[in-house]
């Protein structure tokens, strides 16, 4: 039974059986859960998990990250290994909101927590596969002010609509990669009818996205 059961185990976990499972029930097409579960790439899972936790940690300690908290909160995507659907992608489900003076977590990061997120992370590491992470802040003329101090190479979605659009900001950023090749750190998306404008920034890591949203927060602040 050990020895079946690791076969088994075995042939779930490389996705053998998602074909005729996905087959049998198309809308389990973005699923990964036994490639989650019972592949190698289980530890990569667990690993985002604690790295989003930590970043996570580090803004709710700070006093300044809130000054750059947008009204749709905020939150932290990190793609473990090969991440190549919104549900393998580890975030904050209900984002992180602004409780008086400080940034607050809702809930402990887990995989599939926000399409948006996991879809701009996607969309980026198209163009640059070594970025893992991404989190999102406020975007203001202050903020524009911030940026010009910083040697990172930012692409900016102008304005769009959102009428009969699913994500239109990552709609956005699909038709803005075909038309740019320049790799970049940021984006500066000026939102539209309904979009709040928001900045993206993009990384190696969670922690390394939050360090520089709080370094840019405290030049916010200091503005």
């Amino acid at each position: 039974m050990k020895a079946l059961n690791g076969i088994w185990t075995g042939l779930l976990g490389a996705g053998s059986v998602c074909p005729a499972h996905r087959e049998m029930y198309p809308n389990l097409a973005d699923c990964v859960f036994c490639i989650e579960e019972y592949g190698h790439r289980k530890g990569e899972v667990t690993d985002a998990i604690a790295e989003v936790a930590e970043a996570v940690r580090l803004l709710e300690a700070s006093r300044d990250f809130v000054a750059v908290m947008p009204e749709v909160s905020v939150n932290i995507a990190c793609a473990p290994g090969g991440a190549s659907t919104p549900r393998e992608v580890v975030a904050i489900p209900g984002r992180i909101v602004r409780v008086r003076d400080h940034a607050k977590a809702l809930l402990p990061p887990e995989p599939g927590a926000s399409a948006h997120m996991s879809r701009m992370l996607l969309l980026a590491r198209r163009r640059m596969p070594g970025l893992r992470a991404c989190i999102n802040l406020r975007y203001d003329q202050v903020m524009a002010g911030v940026l010009s101090r910083y040697g990172m190479r930012i692409l900016t979605l102008a304005r769009h609509a959102s009428e009969g659009a699913e994500d239109p900001t990552a709609e956005a950023l699909e038709r803005r990669l075909k038309s740019s090749p320049t790799p970049f750190d940021a984006l500066v998306d000026e939102g539209g009818s309904g979009i709040e404008p928001n900045l993206y920034l993009f990384g190696k890591g969670a922690g390394e996205v939050a360090r520089l949203a709080l370094r840019l927060a405290r030049s916010y602040s200091a503005a």
